[in-house]
């Protein structure tokens, strides 16, 4: 999978499990050069999500829920997520 169809994924995931207000995904695996994760194939990506549903939970329960879509792909495929709930 490409970097661009891992990008669309991540969107793809994110959008129908919380039906966001705002999402960004940036894709900074060019800022990890030489990153051992970054070798094997595994991007790092970034996400800046705003859902209603994040507004009644803690933080670290938002990020748990969004890293959950993401358990088949994380090593390998995506490396590292950032995540920003809004």
């Amino acid at each position: 999978m490409n970097r661009e169809d891992k990008k669309r994924l991540i969107e793809t995931r994110i959008q129908q499990a919380f039906s966001p207000s705002h999402l960004e995904v940036i894709d900074e695996s060019d800022q990890h050069q030489g990153h051992p994760g970054h070798q094997g194939g595994g991007r790092h990506f970034s996400v800046v999500v705003a859902a209603d549903c994040f507004k009644s939970m803690a933080r670290v329960e938002a990020h748990r829920k969004i890293y959950a879509l993401f358990t088949d792909m994380i090593p390998d495929e995506i490396h590292a997520l950032r995540i920003k709930v809004l």
